[in-house]
């Protein structure tokens, strides 16, 4: 389709939607243009596909029709694909690799490491039970392909968290936290920004409460992905499908009814607990960190399905729905934990990360 044809048609379009809008129902309008910009889009989509294409030697009149006007050159739809170039797959990884950093930070490894060390030397009393079996069966196990300086290299490289240092020329994504803490406050300043709407608003207008900042989740969102997939390439797919699986044989196991005996513990939490107080130096902070795995893999979860490309807030607000609450409840384990002690509040925190300057005043 060409130059003079494609302006054509959209002011045509334009001055049609123009004169069509302002006779409408107040409740009719934003439905009608959102199906009226799906539908120009679509036309004009569908017009360049099966017009007659002209190439770069037409444009510099080296073709057979010789010097052309401008207006008679056809424009290419040029499609923005940017945010679906990204490994799916890498990124549901990663949301599951997140989840196991978590239970390593609560020592869950390490306590099984504890159990096996004692159950060799006869320092723990079980002989014949369903735990001193899966321990027993555990150690097929316990060699992993994948052992601990492998997992705290993927940590490392998909989220910049732990001690050991990358290897050289491996991607790193080091503003992992930063970017993941302010997507996090900005899902929960959305829906806080939405009960104030509700609150202030009210009305027949009840459903149109554009406070929450959508572009503010889908760039953060965006950016978040992005980074991940670049990061999260190599062995991390297969490195977190074995611990995975790893991780469910060892919560099965100390759930035993022998084991807990052992310890005097009622469930795995328990013993998790007592091992840890007993073998290595003090427990972890078990009830955040079950929080944070938990909603942090749905956070990220979402983070790998959702495109971020859609401009309807009513429709954006029903995909980001479930989430209000998961934001909420990570915040609040997080600044329980001591990596959370210097997070300074959902506001602050989004202010600094979208570039907004704190007044004069608050410094």
């Amino acid at each position: 389709m060409s130059l003079k044809t494609t302006e054509t048609l959209r002011r045509g379009l334009a001055q049609y939607f123009r004169e069509v809008l302002p006779g409408l129902p107040p409740e009719q309008r934003d439905a009608y243009q959102a199906e009226f910009q799906k539908r120009a889009e679509s036309l004009l989509q569908r017009a360049a596909e099966t017009g007659e294409a002209t190439s770069f030697q037409d444009l510099i009149g080296l073709g057979d029709s010789g010097m052309m006007p401008f207006d008679q050159v056809s424009v290419p739809r040029l499609k923005d694909d940017f945010d679906e170039s990204v490994i799916p797959t890498q990124l549901h990884a990663a949301a599951e690799l997140y989840f196991i950093y978590q239970y390593e930070r609560m020592k869950v490894f390490q306590v099984v490491s504890v159990l096996l060390r004692l159950f060799h030397e006869g320092r723990m009393r079980i002989q014949s039970g369903p735990g001193a079996r899966a321990l027993y069966l555990v150690e097929r196990h316990h060699p992993l392909r994948y052992k601990t300086r492998d997992r705290a290299l993927a940590y490392r490289r998909a989220f910049n968290y732990g001690p050991q240092t990358a290897t050289d020329r491996a991607v790193v994504y080091r503003g992992f936290h930063r970017q993941f803490v302010a997507l996090v406050s900005a899902i929960a300043q959305y829906f806080r920004d939405l009960l104030i709407g509700e609150v202030i608003r009210g009305g027949h207008l009840i459903n149109q409460r554009p406070f929450g900042s959508q572009a503010t989740i889908q760039r953060l969102g965006a950016d978040l992905r992005w980074q991940m997939d670049r990061a999260t390439y190599g062995n991390i797919v297969s490195l977190t499908m074995e611990t995975s699986q790893y991780l469910k044989t060892i919560l099965d196991m100390l759930e035993a009814p022998d084991i807990k005996k052992a310890f005097d513990a009622n469930n795995k939490w328990d013993v998790i607990e007592a091992v840890s107080q007993r073998y290595l130096g003090g427990a972890a902070e078990l009830a955040q960190r079950s929080k944070m795995a938990d909603a942090g893999r749905r956070l990220l979860s979402f983070v790998a399905d959702e495109p971020f490309n859609e401009r309807d807030f009513n429709l954006f607000q029903t995909q980001v729905q479930p989430l209000g609450t998961v934001a909420e409840e990570w915040i609040a384990a997080y600044r329980m934990t001591p990596d959370g002690r210097s997070f300074r509040g959902v506001a602050p925190t989004l202010s600094t990360t979208v570039g907004l300057q704190r007044p004069a005043s608050a410094a």
